[in-house]
């Protein structure tokens, strides 16, 4: 049964954002401004509003029902947005076949072979799923004008690193040998993802290079790119209760990866990759201005530059971790994430 509080929650996330600014604003209560940044007022409303209504921080529920909770308040707040076709498939694994979902907008309806993202969906290695995301792979299709197919990986704390990305690096080689049997075009492939998913995205493009798999283009959404130190915004931001708060990125470390980890390895902690392979494909790196990952993200696309990659990196300044869900969130958030859409079909199409 869905808890009530989230049937209010989506009913009101409808109605708030479209009321005037200054209503909003009011409602919302006085701009928060953070470590030099104002937060987006339609985001203010929605964490007021979610604070009133009671609803649960996902670290303080357990896994299962975290896991839930996780899938309610994405449905919260993403809507159904439209989208030509939507259909379930699998793909191969390191292990065994993984659940998969192909999202074709109506532009690529019919061709037999358009620019295919292959898409690894956040969570922190231990939540997350095809439902979670489906709203955002809905925008980024439609908008981008391309396939997005999904793949869920397996997670943490029943399969620690690096079980997930092993099955992200097989999706990737599935996607190249069965191009034809999803419309792909193998020339204009890209992968994509958002934190944990950007960090598997980031290590599945270094592969892709080694192995001369092919590949486009790498997508990287507010990665987590170091686990070694914390840089200035994870001090500034964690304890924010900004969506992605300590408790959050402690779970993630301590279930999504198991004892021993080397977090100084750079397939943990891409960010201390001293040589990246020849013919790494281009980056677009995204990172938001109210985030614990802003800065470790930053880093990442200099360190992507520093060495000869092609790189664009955007900032939403006001915006926090997990935007990408928030695609019913009045008009200005969902304008955003088909932005980012539009931005990688371009690529793609060249």
């Amino acid at each position: 049964m869905v808890d009530p509080r989230y049937r209010f929650g989506a009913v009101a996330l409808r109605l708030l954002p479209h009321l005037p600014l200054r209503v909003r604003r009011a409602l919302a209560g006085r701009p928060r401004r953070i470590d030099g940044r104002e937060l987006h007022v339609d985001v203010q409303l929605a964490l007021r509003l979610q604070h009133l209504s009671r609803i649960p921080q996902i670290p303080e529920l357990p896994l299962a029902r975290a896991r839930e909770a996780m899938v309610a308040q994405a449905e919260m707040v993403g809507g159904r947005p439209p989208v030509a076709v939507v259909r379930d498939l699998q793909v191969d694994g390191a292990t065994g076949p993984l659940p998969a979902r192909l999202y074709t907008p109506g532009t690529c309806v019919g061709a037999a072979q358009v620019p295919t993202v292959l898409y690894f969906h956040g969570g922190g290695w231990i939540y997350g799923d095809l439902a979670t995301h489906d709203s955002a792979c809905r925008v980024l299709a439609e908008a981008g004008g391309v396939q997005v197919l999904a793949v869920d990986y397996r997670l943490g704390p029943e399969h620690v690193f690096p079980a997930g990305l092993h099955d992200c690096r097989a999706a990737h080689r599935w996607l190249v040998e069965h191009h034809a049997e999803v419309g792909a075009d193998p020339t204009r492939l890209a992968v994509a993802g958002d934190s944990a998913g950007g960090w598997m995205a980031a290590n599945v493009a270094v592969t892709a290079a080694e192995e001369g798999l092919p590949l486009a283009l790498q997508v990287l959404v507010y990665p987590g790119t170091d686990f070694l130190e914390d840089a200035p915004s994870r001090g500034a931001l964690q304890d924010e209760r900004l969506v992605l708060t300590r408790a959050f990125i402690d779970n993630a470390r301590e279930l999504g990866f198991g004892p021993g980890t080397d977090f100084a390895d750079p397939e943990v902690s891409p960010l201390r990759r001293t040589r990246f392979p020849e013919g790494l494909a281009p980056a677009q790196v995204v990172t938001v201005g109210l985030d614990p990952l802003r800065d470790e993200g930053a880093a990442y696309a200099r360190l992507l530059e520093a060495q000869g990659v092609a790189v664009s990196h955007v900032e939403e300044p006001d915006l926090v971790h997990g935007y990408l869900h928030m695609t019913a969130l009045g008009r200005d958030l969902p304008r955003r994430v088909a932005a980012l859409g539009e931005r990688v079909g371009a690529a793609l199409r060249g």
